[in-house]
């Protein structure tokens, strides 16, 4: 009877716990691949950018990331492909402590752009992205972001018309050597400041002006033009910054 009295006390003692969730791994607690890993010529450089994770590989929010290795291929452009998954054959490029990044590289919230500028032209380069945890814990790789890396297009030419509530920018391509322009990416900054890796605008102006509003009357800026060219296999890619040109909101006359 004293036995029984015992089983059942465990069963209702049992029940009272109310429901546990699923068991998770010790694995599955580091950040998952960051995504949108894209690669783009820009320039004589190459513009790498990815969005940092913020869930674990269980799905669960996560806020414990802490760096970020980049990891780098590099071999002759229209070689056939090797192995996708070979991580042997991809050498550390960067590793970054989100806290203290270096001055090429630029976070805005959880988008990271960074520029590489050890590449040569007739070269295809591919690039992987993982987080890592305090603990340096490696969570789950990115997809790879492969770019050919070719001649350079011209810099369009850019003029700035400054206006009393807005600064108008009038800028020209030239005709690339391969591929079609695209139409324009538009860079600001303040004056004294490093241009950002992000353009302003979300895709590319197809027309050859563009109207920049709600700036404050008292700062100078400072704005530059890429090119953006369309490659005959659908890739994209920069050209060089454009002149550089000041404007600064006019006082009503």
């Amino acid at each position: 009877m004293r036995t029984l009295a015992s089983l059942l006390f465990i069963a209702v003692s049992l029940t009272a716990c109310g429901k546990k969730g699923p068991l998770i791994y010790p694995d599955m607690l580091v950040p998952a691949a960051p995504s949108s890993v894209a690669a783009q010529q820009t320039g004589n450089a190459m513009k790498l950018s990815f969005v940092l994770p913020s869930k674990d590989l269980a799905g669960r929010n996560f806020s414990g990331l802490a760096s970020v290795k980049i990891l780098k291929h590099d071999e002759p452009a229209g070689q056939a492909p090797g192995c996708s998954s070979c991580t042997a054959d991809f050498a550390l490029f960067r590793k970054l402590n989100l806290e203290l990044l270096p001055s090429d590289t630029q976070r805005s919230g959880s988008l990271v752009a960074l520029l590489d500028s050890d590449v040569q032209v007739g070269r295809s380069y591919s690039y992987r992205v993982s987080g890592f945890t305090r603990e340096n814990q490696e969570g789950a790789v990115s997809t790879t972001a492969p770019a050919v890396m070719r001649l350079t297009p011209l810099p369009p030419v850019l003029q700035v018309i400054c206006q009393p509530t807005e600064i108008d920018l009038e800028f020209v391509g030239l005709p690339p050597e391969e591929g079609v322009i695209a139409g324009y990416n538009i860079y600001r900054t303040v004056k004294g400041a490093l241009f950002p890796l992000v353009p302003l605008n979300r895709k590319p102006l197809v027309e050859n002006r563009y109207v920049d509003q709600g700036l404050d009357r008292s700062t100078s800026y400072v704005y530059g033009i890429r090119t953006v060219v369309r490659l005959s296999d659908g890739s994209r890619m920069e050209s060089n910054l454009s002149n550089e040109a000041e404007g600064r909101l006019k006082d009503d006359e």
